[in-house]
């Protein structure tokens, strides 16, 4: 006795295996990617951190989730979001290559206002007053928090 199986089943039967693998198989391989979320910084004096970030890099405060008086949630993005949670924390005191990066559409317009406030910024070497011009055309200046979180602002597009 000989087993036939049309083409038509066997075609069938594998648009049926892939549907199913379609729908259930290739949405956990990607989620398998990490987001960004958000980031968290500590602060001693959340009211003076606020006044900084508003002021400073403009950022916009954004509901906090947790509904307390010990965090501040900004927009840093579409979709990102950073927060400066108060506490008992030691002033930042990293290597330069850990930091933040901000982009602002004219460093120039932002170093104006650094130096209004009176905020100190530097290039990349630490130098005072110093704006850096990198190789790719993008200009930086870097300035501290209240808290010394090292902030790289430049006008990348």
């Amino acid at each position: 006795m000989t087993l036939f199986i049309s083409p038509a089943l066997i075609r069938s039967h594998f648009l049926k295996g892939i549907i199913v693998l379609t729908l259930f198989c290739l949405p956990l391989l990607s989620t398998a990617q990490a987001t960004f979320n958000h980031a968290a910084l500590c602060s001693q004096n959340l009211k003076v951190s606020n006044k900084f970030y508003t002021t400073v890099l403009q950022l916009k405060i954004i509901p906090n989730p947790f509904k307390d008086t010990v965090h501040t949630w900004y927009s840093i993005g579409p979709n990102l979001a950073m927060h400066v949670i108060q506490g008992d924390c030691p002033k930042a005191d990293f290597h330069r290559g850990v930091h933040l990066c901000f982009s602002v559409p004219s460093i120039t317009a932002f170093i104006d206002r650094l130096n209004t406030m009176k905020i100190e910024y530097s290039n990349w070497k630490g130098e005072p007053g110093k704006t850096e011009h990198r190789v790719d055309g993008v200009n930086q200046v870097y300035i501290r928090d209240p808290d010394g979180y090292l902030i790289e602002i430049n006008d990348a597009k």
